[in-house]
């Protein structure tokens, strides 16, 4: 894989093992770890907990949970450096070498991982007017980091589409003019391939070998469906943007462009709203009128809430539907991942996902699933033809390989 490189010379510190600051930021919460030597020494969660702030810093088993202002979340990367500071790990903002950051981008320039100089910045700007959800918090957090740490400190975009490079034109190609997709660049890019490499490297060591036929599942507030063949991506459910595929959290999912025409000319919206639209009220939080989040729908449809109820089976369905598209792209399955919050927590969608596909040979040992949360394990019943893992991805590891790599 190739990595593009800045033309100015970066400085870099080369004396012992170097501190690197890693970056996730979400519309919701934001990630910070500090890797040195390719282990983590320090992590921080920034993220909203029943109407309130918080943020949790972990340094080895010790964890800790303060309550923060929304002013303290928006400038998160402030506070990150005076933890690290308090903490001793850094004797000031000199001690991190170099940061990286998930980039969440559609065009071919996001590919690949690069350095964030001048260029970079100007090429995001370009792709914020087509994922603004997604690559805008990105971009304002690369500002305040900048702002906080200076210009010399190496900070690299490490690209949340890399792994599906490898995915052939007859599966990521549209069926508009061809000339209006190679001119636009408008072609399925896929995203949640930091976790997916994560996962598929760590199913690698639990098993010994990677089967050739694998299918990932990351199940969170976004969600995916990917096939993997001999460790490469093969096709996923995800497309030009992340909005495309399956029911997620809040977000839209397959829908036909017949429909979207309707709804623009019924509801009086322009494309911005749009887009806001089919990000953030749609999904299970659409279908159920009540939350995008799957805990509270099982809870809901406990009490005989039949819209969350319907929300659940939909995306359950789905989600069905993508694991045998996957399988017959890959001509079989031999291992099925469930990674992500819900497939790695939720023993009920597992099984509901499961149930139904064992003319492919899955076949959930029910008894341990249900038994199984939080965990990385194999949920295979015996005599299964397919094995089931649960696996769970660390994207800031993953990254930060990435940005190891480079550096």
């Amino acid at each position: 894989m190739k990595i593009f490189k800045s033309e100015k010379k970066e400085k870099t510190k080369t004396d012992g093992p170097k501190k690197i600051l890693i970056i996730n930021t979400g519309s919701a919460s934001k990630k910070y770890s500090v890797f040195e030597g390719g282990k983590k020494i320090y992590n921080a969660h920034f993220e909203m907990e029943n109407g309130v702030y918080i943020v949790t810093e972990k340094i080895g088993e010790a964890s800790e949970k303060s309550p923060i202002s929304r002013r303290v979340f928006e400038r998160s990367i402030e506070r990150v450096l005076g933890g690290l500071i308090n903490k001793k790990i850094i004797a000031s903002k000199e001690g991190i070498d170099a940061a990286g950051i998930r980039i969440v981008a559609p065009g071919q320039y996001f590919l690949t991982h690069r350095i964030i100089d001048k260029e970079f910045l100007k090429m995001a700007k370009l792709a914020l007017e087509k994922v603004p959800l997604h690559l805008g918090p990105a971009l304002e957090e690369i500002k305040m980091f900048k702002k906080t740490f200076g210009d010399d400190v190496v900070m690299i975009g490490v690209s949340d589409s890399v792994f599906h490079n490898t995915i052939p034109a007859k599966a990521k190609l549209y069926a508009i003019p061809i000339q209006d997709s190679r001119d636009l660049g408008l072609q399925k890019f896929g995203y949640h391939g930091i976790s997916i490499q994560s996962v598929i490297s760590q199913a690698e060591k639990i098993l010994g070998a990677l089967p050739a036929k694998v299918v990932v599942c990351h199940i969170g507030g976004g969600v995916s469906v990917t096939a993997v063949k001999d460790g490469k991506s093969m096709d996923t459910s995800m497309g030009f943007t992340p909005l495309d595929g399956l029911v997620m959290a809040t977000r839209v999912g397959e829908i036909d462009p017949g429909a979207v025409i309707y709804l623009a000319d019924k509801l009086g919206m322009r494309m911005s709203k749009l887009e806001e639209y089919f990000n953030e009220k749609c999904g299970l939080l659409g279908l159920s009128g009540k939350s995008g989040d799957v805990r509270d729908l099982i809870e809901a449809e406990k009490t005989g809430d039949k819209d969350s109820s319907l929300a659940l089976d939909i995306y359950a369905e789905r989600l069905k539907k993508y694991i045998g598209s996957m399988s017959a792209v890959l001509g079989g399955i031999d291992l099925l991942i469930f990674a992500g919050t819900v497939g790695e927590r939720s023993f009920i969608m597992r099984g509901r996902i499961c149930e139904g596909l064992q003319f492919l040979g899955i076949d959930l040992d029910m008894e341990l699933n249900n038994k199984s949360e939080g965990v990385e394990v194999e949920l295979s019943a015996p005599g299964s033809k397919t094995k089931i893992l649960v696996v769970k991805t660390d994207e800031m590891e993953e990254i930060a390989k990435s940005v190891e790599g480079i550096l």
